[in-house]
Order: C-alpha cells, then sequence, then structure tokens
C-alpha cells in the first residue's frame, strides 16, 4: 500500500449518506453484489444486475465515472463518496444501487463495510465491455473488482464480452452469466479462487460452449502516439496490439475464445512462486 501524503489521514474516509446496518434478512434469498469498472451507467452493467435477479438479492455499488484499466488500485489520502443511484431500466426498478467516487476495489471495500455491512453470497464484477484474458487481468478493473470480494472470503466472479463497444449486444452474455452462476451456487468456487470469465462476440447459438482454461502467456506491445499540446508541449496517447505467445495451445484462454468458446479461468489470489522458491533458497543473501 503507499504511503499516504504528510498530514494526509493513513485510512480512506467515507463520505457516505447515513445508513443503518443492514443485515441478511431471513429468507431463502442470498445477497448478491454487482460491481464493475466501466461505470455504473454502462450497458454492461445492467445486463449483469439483470441477469442475475432470479438467484437474489442484488445490490449495485459501481464507479460512478470509467475506470477501465485501473488494476487493482485504492484511494489512500482522499475521500470516497456515495451517491443513491437509480435505474431507469423497467426489469431493475427498485434495485439497490449506489454510485462511488473510488475504483473498482474501493466499490466492494465500501459496500461491504458500509452499504451492505455484511458479506455478500457473491460478488459478481461486469460484464466488461472488452476482452480481459491472459495478462489483461493484472491490468483490469474488471477483475480487481472480483479479486477484492475473494480476498474477503466471497466467491467471486468476474465477467468480460470481447466487444469494447459502448453500445455492445449483451443478449448471449446474459446466458452465458446464468449458466455459470447457476453451477457456483450449486458446486463453490475453491477458496483464494477467483473466476476470470471472458465471452466472445456471437449469438447465443454460435458460442460453441464454456472451457476451463488456463491463462495464456502474452503481452502488449505498446507504442505512444506522441502529440503537441497548444503550449508545445508534448504528450501522449498509449495505444500498441496485444501479442499472444501461446499460440498452437489449445487449453488457454485466448484459444478457447479464437475457437467460439467462452473461457472461464481460474486465477489464485495467493501469487507465489512456489516453482522458485528451492532456486532462490540457494542465493547466498550476505550483507555488508
Amino acid at each position: 500500500m503507499p504511503r499516504p501524503p504528510r498530514g494526509a489521514a493513513r485510512l480512506p474516509t467515507f463520505a457516505a449518506p447515513a445508513m443503518s446496518p443492514q443485515p441478511a434478512p431471513a429468507s431463502d434469498k442470498i445477497d448478491i453484489l454487482v460491481s464493475n469498472d466501466d461505470g455504473i451507467t454502462a450497458l454492461g452493467i445492467l445486463a449483469l444486475a439483470e441477469a442475475v435477479q432470479e438467484f437474489g438479492r442484488v445490490a449495485v455499488v459501481a464507479p460512478d465515472s470509467p475506470q477501465s484499466g485501473m488494476g487493482h488500485a485504492i484511494s489512500v489520502g482522499r475521500p470516497l463518496r456515495l451517491a443513491r443511484h437509480k435505474f431507469l431500466e423497467p426489469a431493475l426498478q427498485g434495485t439497490q444501487a449506489w454510485a462511488c467516487s473510488g475504483t473498482p476495489a474501493d466499490c466492494v471495500k465500501l459496500a461491504t463495510a458500509v452499504v451492505l455491512q455484511h458479506k455478500p453470497a457473491l460478488v459478481l464484477s461486469g460484464i466488461n465491455h472488452g476482452s480481459n484474458s491472459s495478462v489483461s487481468v493484472f491490468y483490469s478493473g474488471t477483475l480487481s473488482a472480483a479479486r477484492e470480494g475473494t480476498i474477503a472470503g466471497i466467491p467471486s466472479i468476474g465477467f468480460s464480452l470481447c466487444n469494447y463497444r459502448p453500445d455492445a449486444d449483451f443478449t448471449a452474455a446474459r446466458e452465458v452469466v446464468r449458466a455459470i452462476v447457476r453451477q457456483v451456487l450449486a458446486q463453490g468456487i475453491p477458496a483464494g479462487v477467483v473466476l476470470n470469465v471472458n465471452i466472445p462476440d456471437l449469438p447465443l447459438d454460435k458460442i460453441q460452449g464454456i472451457r476451463v482454461t488456463r491463462q495464456a502467456e502474452g503481452r502488449f506491445v505498446e507504442e505512444f502516439d506522441q502529440r503537441v499540446d497548444p503550449y508545445g508541449r508534448n504528450y501522449y496517447w498509449l495505444t500498441g496490439r496485444f501479442h499472444n505467445e501461446d499460440t498452437g495451445e489449445p487449453d488457454t484462454d485466448e484459444a478457447a475464445l479464437a475457437a467460439g468458446y467462452v473461457s472461464v479461468c481460474p486465477a489464485l489470489i495467493d501469487i507465489t512462486a512456489r516453482h522458485a522458491l528451492r532456486h532462490l533458497s540457494g542465493f547466498d543473501f550476505r550483507l555488508g
């Protein structure tokens, strides 16, 4: 965690409406927390919240503006604010929703500590506008919200559709979400594991099925578009392309998506490179 600036509080402060504790009501319905990184007005989060209503009580806490590429950033040294949000979509009328001024990880922290004041049964993030396969998991705000849920001991899933358009069609993605959530509720997720689900941009009848995959090895080849502002100073737009270094391997998330399958990739919170422990233990770390 970064060190707060001198004089700043060491923990974020929460500027939120007065809320009384909301313990889980006594019923057979579960509480489901929904968040994302594209913002609370994005079509993807509307599709996700609508898709999982049949499974329980849905509460939405999501950024008040787009937070793509934020990774697992949290807000330190500045206050976080919550504002009630009312969905206009008929299917989401009455859904409890809050817009948060922070990052996706902030949203999950605030939701469990301030809004719900108890752990939900599931944390679902997305549906992201664009793929989060391979190394994108390290940059993704969508996956950070899901990871934050897993860190808190809550079964969590991040969903992404391979379509970056703001008006993407989430019809098939809704059905994929329902199928995966149904299985997770029935069988659970191992502790310390978050599911990274990527959905090909295809009609439902063209999707070949759902595969459990591993993360493809790949990297981004960055390019920077240099421009000049009116004051003569250079500035840069990050561009580039993804390079898949796992071509020809059928068990990766990239291969599944290319073949028209939904990819379900289990990712660990504990990123210790255990295969390197023995090697590093032979180093002579001598001081002085």
